[in-house]
């Protein structure tokens, strides 16, 4: 990946969080954007989040930001000058998800493995 699109990834991360969360404070407070991925050609890109808290359900949270999906485009378009504005869609972050299960199934490893000789 080119240097150009890692930056245009980073930018278009920070004004979407940045937007989300100045303009929908309460809304978008468990939403976490957690990276972006655009295409080469600057049509399309994906944009990972994550849901932080238990009261929330990610579901929800996915119909949310599917239909704040056009608003949020424009004001990326205002804030970003790109020669084209990419068709973001919106993917929901399991790593930190599998990250706290393979460190479940580690810490159980390491209780129930064999103790060390004395």
């Amino acid at each position: 990946m080119s240097n150009r699109i890692l930056r245009i990834n980073e930018l278009v991360q920070r004004e979407i969080s940045s937007y989300l969360h100045t303009r929908y404070q309460s809304e978008a407070m468990p939403i976490t954007i957690t990276g972006v991925a655009i295409a080469p050609d600057l049509h399309t890109g994906k944009v990972f989040y994550s849901v932080v808290g238990g009261k929330v359900i990610p579901e929800e949270v996915a119909r949310w930001l599917e239909g704040k999906a056009g608003e949020i485009r424009h004001e990326i378009g205002r804030r970003i000058v790109l020669k084209f504005l990419p068709h973001l869609t919106y993917v929901m972050d399991q790593s930190s998800e599998r990250a706290s299960r393979v460190q479940q199934l580690l810490d159980e490893l390491g209780a129930s493995g064999p103790s060390s000789p004395s």
